[in-house]
């Protein structure tokens, strides 16, 4: 029983380590060779997005959206990726297998 309980409570620590160490991570989606540009965290918040300025005209504003998607998308996979990998290394400490 004691050992269920310690087990729980170094999950618990664990997983809110991880989670300030994802919030601290930052990942870029880029598109048009750094034209556009989105950063999110490891909680896959978006922090930033940078748009050069030639992009910002109105007869480029389909383009513009579907590279900004493209972006997003990018940054938040990463983020992802990032994470899924986290959780796996904290499972293997904590003796589980996903």
């Amino acid at each position: 029983m004691f050992d269920k309980a310690k087990k729980m409570w170094q999950a618990q620590s664990t997983a809110k380590r991880v989670q300030n160490e994802l919030r601290e991570m930052v990942f870029e989606g880029v598109e048009l060779g750094g034209k556009v540009k989105v950063v999110v965290n490891g909680e896959q918040k978006v922090q930033a997005v940078e748009i050069a300025e030639e992009l910002l005209n109105p007869s480029e504003k389909e383009g513009l959206e579907r590279f900004l998607k493209q972006a997003i998308t990018s940054a938040v996979t990463k983020s992802q990726q990032a994470a899924a990998q986290k959780m796996k290394a904290v499972a293997g400490e904590l003796g589980l297998n996903i």
